[in-house]
């Protein structure tokens, strides 16, 4: 497949919606047992691409979601360290993000953020190293790849002041603002993306966001193995699950799913090396 061109697959039956999940931790030890198979399923599914997301398994396995990436041709990966993680973060870990940033299948730095909700680790060294981060990225051209948690005050100042300047946007991943926070980002650059909770019943305030948000800045994902959408829900996610989120924002914004997943497409092809999604 090429990467330029929204083309749909086909099947036996006729065209199938071409997909992404632009935020999967496939380096979690809950796909151990059976990781191939669930990236097979996720390409029968119609998934055009995937990205796997550093964090999940923590600072000293910054390099897991790249060896992943480096099996598949339309598999990427970003390199960072979460929030919860931060306490952990030390020079080593700089160097060696600076370092697996040089190979080309690395599209982000992320995911990175403030989490206020676990408070795994302080909050004034959340903020530190997220900065830290954040000059990383800048330094290596690319953009950045965003969590945050009960933390949008904090982490919409750092940002203005530390990355908007950059001019190079990111991805909010797992979006679970406002449409205040959605405006701000948007503005500096940045790429909105659903998860499995759109789903939700209860998630009444976030499906508005949803049907706000420009075609063109949307995103989706699954965060698996976490918050698998309805009628999974409960279960282990994984990249196949993402036809739900997409089916979800299909209805909020009165389009076909299969519209809705070549938007997401094009819009994360985009945003890879070259496409120049930016400020």
């Amino acid at each position: 497949m090429t990467r330029t061109g929204i083309e749909q697959l086909t099947t036996d039956n006729g065209p199938r919606t071409v997909l992404l999940d632009s935020h999967a931790h496939l380096d979690d030890a809950a796909f151990d047992a059976d990781r191939e198979a669930v990236i097979e399923r996720a390409r029968a599914a119609g998934l055009r691409y995937l990205l796997v997301a550093a964090g999940g398994t923590g600072p000293d396995h910054l390099d897991s979601p790249l060896a992943i990436a480096e099996r598949y041709d339309w598999v990427y990966a970003s390199v960072g360290v979460h929030p919860h993680e931060a306490r952990h973060f030390t020079d080593s870990h700089a160097a060696r993000i600076l370092k697996l940033a040089q190979n080309p299948k690395v599209v982000a730095v992320g995911e990175i953020g403030l989490d206020y909700y676990r408070d795994h680790s302080p909050r004034d060294i959340q903020r530190q190293v997220l900065i830290q981060q954040m000059e990383l990225a800048r330094g290596l051209g690319l953009p950045i790849i965003i969590h945050c948690r009960d933390a949008w005050a904090d982490l919409g100042e750092t940002a203005r002041t530390c990355w908007k300047p950059a001019g190079l946007g990111g991805i909010l991943h797992c979006f679970t603002g406002s449409r205040e926070d959605a405006r701000r980002f948007l503005d500096w650059g940045f790429l909105i993306s659903f998860a499995g909770n759109l789903t939700f019943p209860t998630a009444v305030d976030l499906r508005e966001v949803a049907r706000q948000i420009p075609l063109d800045r949307l995103l989706i994902e699954t965060d698996c193995p976490y918050l698998a959408p309805a009628p999974y829900r409960g279960k282990r996610n994984e990249p196949a699950y993402v036809r739900g989120v997409a089916q979800e924002l299909a209805k909020l914004r009165k389009l076909t799913e299969e519209e809705i997943g070549h938007q997401v497409v094009q819009n994360f092809e985009k945003f890879l090396p070259g496409g120049q999604v930016r400020a």
